[in-house]
């Protein structure tokens, strides 16, 4: 057995322990007498178009955090769990996809997911046991660096990259600590694609075959940090299944259009929306400086 499948193996297990968390906490609420809402279509519209763009390299945290505000369909302190366990399948598919189709060294492939795995972890537990306030101006601030990124790409300010489809060693090396601190950004919702393009790229990797490192590390980052929100109890249940289940075939479908679609002008709306989300976030967490409301950390 290859390392690639041995890593493909890991992912759908992982993506598969997930939903069976899900299931079972989902179980216990109706035990409970907690009854589920079912999605609405806003929430479906919202998993397809938002996963159907990141796909296409228009990434999903930041557009459903804009669109949960601008609806106020999820409170703040939920919006990140929320977007890392409705989010994960749809990226898993992503990754699968992904990684059967652009070559890239498998050793180095494993290694840049496990270590962004590791910081996704470490930080999912950081993210689940901070405040209102803490939360507010984190999402803010990561959203206003999402925003960066975005604006560099669209004035062609993004490294060109080179043609390796491996890191020298002390390319290596420096991509490993970059994919730790992008893993253990993912839970706050800012997402590691323009990042990683940004930084692999100055290292002078190929930037198509940095796709299957930024889809692989975020499945693994989504799966396991969602299956933290998940036993914390500390996402949007509707809300996220809406995600899952409108992502999933917004991911297929896009994969079929992604040649064909212009994106150009939609890059600028979506900079707009993220830059207004970056803003209502901070302000509201400036205001609420003086009632946060603490709650129990992910154990």
């Amino acid at each position: 057995m290859t390392l690639v499948r041995i890593l493909l193996g890991a992912l759908v297990a992982s993506g598969l322990l997930l939903a069976a968390r899900w299931t079972m906490e989902t179980r216990r609420g109706a035990a409970r007498g907690g009854g589920r809402a079912a999605p609405t279509p806003l929430d479906l519209l919202i998993g397809f178009v938002t996963d159907f763009f990141d796909t296409l390299g228009i990434g999903s945290f930041a557009t459903t955090t804009a669109v949960f505000r601008l609806f106020r369909l999820v409170p703040d302190e939920l919006i990140p769990g929320t977007i890392i366990v409705g989010h994960a399948l749809p990226v898993l598919t992503q990754a699968l996809l992904f990684i059967n189709v652009v070559d890239v060294d498998p050793r180095q492939l494993t290694a840049l997911i496990a270590v962004c795995v590791t910081g996704g972890w470490i930080g999912a537990g950081v993210v689940a046991s901070l405040s209102r306030r803490a939360v507010q101006l984190g999402m803010g601030g990561a959203l206003l660096v999402a925003a960066a990124f975005m604006m560099l790409s669209m004035l062609g300010e993004f490294p060109t990259g080179g043609t390796a489809l491996a890191f020298t060693p002390r390319a290596f090396a420096l991509a490993l600590v970059v994919s730790f601190v992008l893993g253990a950004l993912l839970p706050l919702g800012i997402g590691n694609y323009a990042p990683s393009l940004v930084v692999f790229s100055l290292l002078g990797m190929d930037p198509r075959a940095a796709f299957p490192i930024m889809m692989g590390s975020g499945a693994f980052v989504a799966t396991t940090a969602g299956v933290r929100f998940v036993g914390a109890g500390r996402f949007h249940w509707r809300a996220a299944l809406g995600l899952t289940a409108g992502g999933v075939p917004g991911v297929i479908v896009a994969v079929w259009l992604v040649e064909s679609l212009p994106l150009g002008a939609l890059r600028w709306l979506v900079l707009v929306v993220v830059a207004y989300a970056s803003a209502t976030l901070l302000k509201a967490g400036i205001r609420s400086g003086a009632t946060d409301t603490h709650v129990s950390p992910v154990v």
